[in-house]
Formats: structure tokens, sequence, C-alpha cells
């Protein structure tokens, strides 16, 4: 005889689906009686899939094993996280103490590993390692894949909760294993928290002339986008420039953003004022922002001279944006490799509870009306680096020295992309030489049509009148 499954009697669930109802807004309920939306059909109904959730829910909490695990609390919440994580990698759901954490105020100082990480095709990922931070002294490259976190696996790990693993007191100590796609090695990483703060603006620097004459070509480097950041890189342009700058690398790699306005202002140290470089759109037009456009230079003449923006994998968001809207204004040719992809506007939206939804409401769009999210700005000269390519970049960005010794350990480094970008300018540069030595031609003229030849005179026939002569005789 077959097991009997538990029955939920009719007027048992008709109250849960009410409760439930009540519990997720009287906007919900009340779906059924209200217009279909823009996004919606009047087919989508909430009751009957409430119903549903409700009957699952009940199966579970009578049938499942432990029975500690099956609150109403831990259903939902277990419901929610994975009701927002279905929709894109950077949507989360967030319980109370990940809020109050979200919610601290943030600064340019930390205390963690010196690593920004996100969900990349839903494992979680290092984006960007901070030079001198313990992770990039222990090891740790962009791309490593994050397995473990002390004793937790990530496999089923928000963006969220992964950081508040990460963060610490410092001088704490933390654990972490992680998987190198390039090389299929587990790595175990043990490292010491720590308090981060850095410049966004690092390496800004004439390039050695090994690599540049006989020009002079600038580089700098960003970390991140913080509000800090365009000020930041406007006087190391007007140091550069006053050392006879003539072309620019800026290098985004490995940026994971960070606020919107900072990437704005840095587009603006580039292009002229008030040029929309970012746009939003989400379902409901009205609701857009407006547009972002480049602040005022405040009397400081234009940039002028020739750029090149390096990006790569680690590119993300700000980083993106900007490489993006110099790229589609013609201002900036891009090296290096497709960046991440995330182009979208998180807002957050609190519960009653304590708890709150990170949800993705818009999209940013570059000034051509191209959406990155989920694409990527494609360079317009591709070059990658390989895994130990990457380390020695790395390696040299944790180095501590300064000058020109600095600059010629670049010029050695054999960082392909910045080769690129450097040989890119020079041509640049090449070519805007001869558009100067060019003889300028005379603009032309029409020609002088070629005079007709003057007709003859027409031939007049004198009339010889007769000549009357004397009558002479001899005699």
């Amino acid at each position: 005889m077959g097991r009997r499954h538990p029955h939920i009697g009719g007027m048992n669930r008709s109250w849960i689906v009410l409760s439930l109802c009540l519990a997720l807004g009287p906007r919900l309920c009340a779906q059924d009686s209200e217009p279909p939306t823009a996004g919606g059909t009047s087919k989508d109904s909430a009751y009957p899939q409430l119903e549903l959730l409700t009957r699952a829910m009940e199966i579970v909490r009578r049938n499942y094993v432990d029975e500690k695990k099956v609150s109403y609390d831990k259903l939902i919440e277990g419901a929610l996280e994975g009701m927002l994580h279905k929709l894109d990698p950077h949507c989360e759901y967030m319980g109370k103490s990940l809020f109050e954490e979200m919610q601290q105020e943030q600064r340019d100082t930390s205390e963690g590993v010196g690593i920004t990480i996100a969900l990349r095709t839903g494992i979680l990922t290092v984006i960007t390692v901070t030079e001198d931070g313990p992770a990039a002294k222990a090891g740790v490259l962009p791309n490593d894949q994050i397995i473990r976190i002390g004793d937790a696996l990530t496999d089923n790990m928000g963006t969220m909760e992964a950081v508040q693993h990460l963060k610490g007191a410092a001088g704490e100590a933390v654990r972490i294993t992680v998987r190198r796609p390039g090389t299929k090695q587990f790595l175990d990483f043990n490292l010491t928290r720590a308090a981060l703060q850095e410049s966004s603006v690092r390496d800004a620097m004439l390039l050695h002339e090994k690599a540049t004459a006989p020009w002079k070509i600038g580089y700098a480097r960003i970390t991140q986008f913080t509000q800090a950041t365009p000020k930041d890189l406007g006087k190391e342009l007007d140091k550069l420039e006053k050392q006879g700058m003539q072309a620019m690398i800026l290098d985004l790699r490995n940026n994971p953003g960070g606020l919107i306005d900072s990437a704005v202002g840095v587009c603006g140290e580039f292009l002229p004022p008030q040029t929309v470089v970012v746009t939003t759109e989400g379902r409901v037009a009205s609701q857009n922002a407006p547009p972002y456009r480049t602040p005022a230079r405040e009397g400081k003449p234009p940039r002028q001279y020739p750029l090149a923006v390096l990006i790569n994998q680690g590119s993300a968001s700000g980083s993106e944006l900007t490489a993006a809207a110099l790229q589609d204004l013609k201002r900036a040719i891009l090296v290096g490799t497709t960046s991440f992809g995330k182009g979208s506007v998180q807002t957050v939206l609190p519960m009653k509870n304590g708890a709150a939804l990170r949800l993705t409401t818009a999209k940013y769009y570059t000034p051509a009306h191209r959406t990155i999210h989920e694409h990527g700005v494609e360079p317009n000269i591709i070059s990658a680096l390989t895994s130990d390519e990457e380390t020695k970049v790395m390696q040299w960005r944790t180095n501590a020295t300064v000058g020109e010794a600095r600059s010629l350990e670049l010029a050695k480094l054999g960082d392909r992309q910045l080769d690129r970008a450097t040989d890119v300018m020079k041509g640049v540069l090449v070519y805007s030489e001869f558009q100067k030595s060019a003889p300028k031609e005379e603009s032309p003229t029409a020609p002088t049509p070629p005079l007709e030849p003057t007709p003859p005179k027409p031939e007049t026939t004198k009339v010889l009148q007769p000549l009357t002569l004397p009558d002479v005789r001899k005699p």
C-alpha cells in the first residue's frame, strides 16, 4: 500500500494563501481586477501562483527530514533568495544583517583582503586585486574563482554574503580557496585582513623614452572611481602636460567601477562641457534619470591630445561607461579585450522586516545608445595577455620602485596591451606630423577659358575714283 501524501484542506489552503497575500501586500491580491501592466498580460495572475507556492511550502514543512530548517521564516527567505537570483546575477535578497552592513557609510578605507568580486556565469570570481592589499601580496589574481571562504562553500553564495565573509577586523585571518582557470589549479591562500586606503589614480608618468622616442606619451591607471578621482586625475594630467606630454594612455584594466558621477567627471577631462556620456532607461520612461553630462571645465582649456584607453575582462561598470563614451564620441582608441559587461542600475528597496531587495531597475546606455549590460565593450584593437603575462603585470604594480626606474621597468615588462596602445599613439602622432608638414595646395580656381581667336576684319574694297588728269599733249 503506497504512502498517502498529506492533503491540504480547502479552508486551510485558502487561509494560508490569504495570509500570504496580506503579507506580500494588497496590490498582489487585487491584481486580477487591475488592468494588465506594460510588462504583463491579463493571464499573469498572482493568486494561482501564490496557491502553488503555499502548497509547495506546506509539503516541504510536513515532509522534509530536518524540522529545524523548515520554519516559515526560513522557507520564505529561501524563496525570496531564489526568486531574486533567477532574475540576473546582480539582483539579491539581503537579510537584515546584510542590509545593515550595506547601509554603513562607504569610505575609501575598508577592512578586508583587497579584492573586488562578482558573479560571472554563476561563479564567484575575483574581478580586481588591490596592488598593495593582502590578496595581492599572497598571489591572488584577477579571474581567480573563489570556491571556499573559510569553511563555507560559495556555490550558493551571493555577492553581498561573500563580502560579509571576507570583511572583518584588521589583523584577523581568513582562508580562501580559489580555482585558477588558466592553469586549472586549486590554490589555498591564508590572508590577514587589513585597513586598506589607496588613491584611485596610480602611476601617472611619462612612459620611458625607450618605448616612446621621439615622442612623449603619458600614462596613468585608475583603480576605481571614487569621489576624488576626477580631481586627482586632472592634477596629474596638468603635471604631465607641463612636462611636454603629446599623447595619453589611460589604463582602466581591472577597474570594477565605483561612483557614476566620478566616471562622468573623468570623461569631462577629455570632452567638452555638457556632453551627454551616459543615459539610463527603465521600464517606465517617466522615471528615467536625466542624462549624465560632463561638468564645466571652469575656464581650463580642453585637452585635445590623442588618447588611448586600456580595458580587459576586469573592467566593469563605471570603467566600461567611461571607455564606451570616449569610443562612441571618437575621442579615444580602445585597446585590450572585451570588458565585463555590467551596465545596469540596482535599486535597494527596504522591506518591513529589516531586510531589503537589491533589484535591477534600469540599464545604462552609451552616447550611441549601446547597452553594455551582458555584452561588454569591445575594443577597437584586440590584444590579450596570457596568465603568466598578467602575473608579471600584477607583480610590477605591487613593486615599490618609483621615478625613472619604475618607468624603465614598465618598458621592459612586456605588457603587450600597453605596447600596442603605445604604438597606436605613436602612429597617430606621426600621422599628425605628416598632416602639418604636407605642403598646402592652393585652392583650385576655375580654369581660364581659352581666348577665342579674333575674327579677321572683313576686307573692304576701296572703290577708286577715276583720276582726271589735265590734257597734256606732247607737242
